[in-house]
């Protein structure tokens, strides 16, 4: 893996995170117990900052970045994602907030200041566009997301279960069994 510093400051995680060696981490990036992140994923926290918190799966080709503070927007926007968030292939999130149990699509993009509240679904290939409010309970799709129905039991129960499968199979590469 590439783990990068950047004006001195290190991601940092501890020995429950599993981090492809292709994926690229810049600077000031935390994650959470028995998160992952897979590969080639790039994340800079270079201009603001990256939390990632517990059981987060970053998935394949994803590319995680924020938003400098400026003069009208003075603590810039970070990302911040939750627990148990399962986050697709080649997902874009610029500057937004994450929070816990939530499925982004393949190809989705989450842009700066957008916030997505707990137990949501947001369909593949769909963009959140700056500023807009996803609310909990619902599964969001379209370009621009649009809510379409409320979730189902099933489908809110497979939010965790989604995250828990990312934590069985982070540790089956972080086995001595894996080569």
């Amino acid at each position: 893996m590439t783990i990068r510093s950047y004006k001195g400051v290190i991601p940092s995680f501890n020995a429950s995170v599993y981090i492809d060696e292709s994926s690229v981490l810049v600077g000031d990036i935390t994650l959470g117990d028995d998160s992952s992140v897979w590969p080639l994923v790039a994340a800079r926290g270079d201009v603001n900052y990256i939390r990632i918190g517990e059981r987060t799966n970053i998935q394949d080709g994803s590319v995680l970045h924020l938003s400098r503070a400026t003069k009208s927007n003075p603590e810039g926007y970070p990302l911040i994602i939750g627990d148990d968030v399962t986050v697709g292939h080649k997902v874009m999130l610029h500057g937004c907030q994450l929070g816990n149990r939530i499925l982004v699509g393949m190809g989705a993009i989450i842009m700066d200041n957008a916030i997505v509240e707990d137990n949501v679904i947001i369909g593949g290939g769909s963009l959140v566009p700056p500023n807009k409010r996803l609310e909990s309970g619902y599964l969001y799709v379209g370009s621009p997301v649009k809510q379409a129905r409320a979730l189902t039991e099933q489908e809110l129960t497979f939010l965790k279960v989604s995250a828990d499968n990312y934590v069985l199979l982070k540790n089956e590469y972080l086995s001595d069994d894996v080569i």
